[in-house]
């Protein structure tokens, strides 16, 4: 099979490689799928540059934990009936050395998850990082119903779904950061009531303005680093923070202004959700793609072979939505 990989960590252009390796034999409990797309996700980025640790985590890795396909070969213990489905994959490259920047994968049945007709193979190589982040950002710890919500970063990956699916989970008011009028009109569509350009607004005051002076119930931020004075001045007190992300390895936060604040915080990665959790997430999603009205916007869809400019895409911040690669025919 044909496979992206890197065994040293460094820049995308030093670093990538494209290569023939074997084809994967699928376990006990594994299906092996024919990839068709596979996402590239910041992590990604970060992990392929040395960002998360320099070290290797297995000698060779084949990146991308995201991806879609139909599954062509069944390990020991697999219904049969799951030959030919097509699926989305989550974690497929979380903890192993084996993503999905290549022709062909394995890995546990239960990481791939059926693609209902009607979506597309880009949109579900969206799914594992970017959808069940901004799922489980919204459901967690009660969910948004009857909330006030501040979705930071609403035309990112993790926050435009997330503004659709707060929408569609009862949301009474939702706020979200753009830095641009192109976001800005994003935003709008995914379902955002209040739009704010953080480089030409102060959003303190836009949010306090458009809540009454009262803050948001439920922030969902996807970096901490730069957004925590902002989240400290905007939350309602006893309210809630869901933090996905960050800019740097390491934060502080200063305590007597939370403690007057008294919110709770949830940090979590999408790699790591309890398996109820992660269920959830995953139900949840299954029933908004029936109705047949999310939107997935995809930035960019290369070849395989492009994978180096791929990963400086997602790195420079110079697209707005997904970036996919082109794996195998569909």
């Amino acid at each position: 099979m044909l496979a992206a990989f890197y065994e040293r960590t460094g820049p995308a252009r030093e670093v990538l490689q494209l290569a023939s390796l074997p084809d994967p034999i699928p376990g006990p409990g594994e299906v092996r799928v024919r990839l068709q797309w596979s996402g590239v996700n910041p992590s990604d980025v970060k992990a392929r540059g040395g960002l998360r640790s320099p070290v290797m985590p297995f000698p060779r890795v084949t990146p991308h934990s995201d991806g879609s396909g139909v599954i062509d070969a069944l390990g020991p213990g697999v219904s049969p009936a799951r030959l030919g489905e097509r699926v989305w994959l989550w974690n497929a490259a979380w903890g192993r050395p084996a993503g999905t920047a290549a022709e062909l994968i394995t890995l546990p049945a239960a990481q791939a998850v059926a693609l209902p007709e009607g979506v597309s193979g880009e949109a579900g190589a969206c799914f594992g990082i970017p959808a069940l982040t901004a799922m489980h950002a919204v459901q967690v710890d009660g969910g948004v119903a009857g909330k006030t919500v501040l979705i930071a970063g609403g035309a990112g990956a993790v926050g435009h779904y997330a503004l659709q699916f707060a929408r569609r989970l009862g949301a009474a008011q939702i706020l979200t950061t753009v830095s641009s009028p192109e976001k800005a009109a994003l935003a709008r569509a995914a379902g955002a009531d209040t739009v704010i350009d953080y480089r030409r607004e102060n959003v303190a005051e836009r949010v306090l303005e458009a809540t009454g002076g009262q803050g948001v119930d439920r922030v969902i931020e996807v970096d901490v680093v730069a957004n925590a004075a902002l989240n400290i001045q905007v939350v309602k007190p006893g309210g809630e923070w869901v933090v996905y992300g960050s800019g740097a390895v390491q934060f502080s936060l200063p305590f007597f202004a939370l403690a007057a604040r008294n919110p709770r915080i949830r940090l979590f990665i999408v790699y790591n959700l309890s398996d109820t959790d992660r269920a959830l997430a995953v139900a949840a999603l299954e029933r908004f793609l029936a109705a047949g009205d999310l939107v997935h916007p995809i930035a960019a869809r290369l070849p395989l072979a492009q994978i180096a400019e791929a990963h400086e895409l997602v790195e420079q911040g110079r697209v707005i939505g997904n970036v996919v690669l082109a794996v195998g025919a569909p």
